[in-house]
């Protein structure tokens, strides 16, 4: 019926995880669409919830990820992506997920945190996530940053752009 569609698999073991809330989804989709035209003009494709699988019985649900296009398959991404994003709610699992990630082939990793939208970029060198501040993904050209209440900025390398959910 659908309820399982944000699940995931880790290790064999079913994490259920709740549908998001409203804040969640617009915030990613503001992000989608400040994102998209910027990967695209780079070769990248971007989605949202799409799986990023190591095995069929290993994969997560980032919120959106930008990858290449040899990175995809048929059911998702295949152990890659060149960034993953996760809007982090309070009590998610988001962080525990940043270790899964660098050990696959993914470049960066950005948390978002949903409610004060403080960002915090990760690069995944030697198969651990590397703190990077201030938070400015290599992968896209873009900077990352709280610039006022509800307002999360993201300078693109067209210019600034405010982002409230």
């Amino acid at each position: 019926m659908g309820a399982d569609r944000w699940d995931e698999m880790w290790e064999g073991e079913l994490h259920m995880v709740p549908p998001p809330a409203e804040r969640h989804q617009s915030l990613g989709a503001r992000l989608i669409e400040v994102l998209g035209p910027i990967a695209r003009a780079r070769g990248l494709k971007v989605a949202y919830e799409i799986g990023l699988f190591l095995r069929d019985d290993d994969y997560r649900m980032p919120d959106l990820a930008v990858y290449r296009p040899d990175q995809a398959s048929e059911r998702g991404l295949e152990a890659a992506a060149e960034l993953v994003v996760e809007l982090v709610s309070p009590g998610d699992e988001s962080r525990v997920k940043l270790p899964w990630y660098a050990s696959l082939d993914v470049r960066e990793v950005l948390l978002i945190a949903r409610d004060s939208l403080c960002p915090e970029l990760y690069r995944c060198d030697s198969g651990k996530p590397v703190p990077v501040a201030p938070a400015e993904s290599a992968t896209i050209g873009c900077r990352f940053e709280v610039a006022g209440p509800d307002i999360l900025r993201v300078t693109t390398p067209a210019g600034a752009v405010d982002i409230t959910p």
